[in-house]
């Protein structure tokens, strides 16, 4: 995974977010570029960051691990840009549900992706971006 550097996050129009006690280990891992996932020993399932019990048997041993931070897009929709003070339309933004290769979807928001070029089964690699005064937030980039 990589990490682009704060001009990366220019333009993006992500909602900053605010670390907590359950979200911290994320967050440290994101700015070394690491993508975290929550795992259950007890059935080797994966689940989502957000997680608090194991998405598929509701235990509550879940741990952080990292994850490939590669996946295939599965569904997206294109959500046009609004039209600035100066009266300029920003770019179309892309969001993107990504099936991770350990199994979880993220919803991502797809940099570098126009909405004519996707298909279902893209790769997907996650990247981070941190928008000003934010942590670092995964991002989506296409390939393929």
């Amino acid at each position: 995974m990589s990490q682009p550097d704060a001009s990366g996050a220019a333009g993006l129009s992500l909602t900053p977010v605010v670390r907590d006690e359950h979200s911290a280990p994320f967050f440290d891992a994101a700015a070394e570029g690491t993508l975290l996932l929550r795992y259950s020993p007890s059935s080797g399932e994966w689940s989502e960051p957000s997680a608090v019990v194991c998405s598929v048997t509701q235990t509550r041993d879940l741990e952080w691990r990292p994850a490939a931070g590669t996946g295939e897009l599965v569904s997206w929709t294109v959500k046009p840009g609004r039209r600035g003070a100066d009266g300029v339309p920003a770019p179309d933004r892309v969001i993107g549900l990504v099936e991770l290769t350990e199994g979880p979807w993220l919803t991502l928001r797809l940099v570098d992706a126009e909405g004519p070029e996707l298909r279902a089964g893209l790769p997907v690699r996650v990247e981070f971006v941190r928008p000003e005064g934010s942590e670092p937030l995964p991002v989506g980039r296409v390939h393929g």
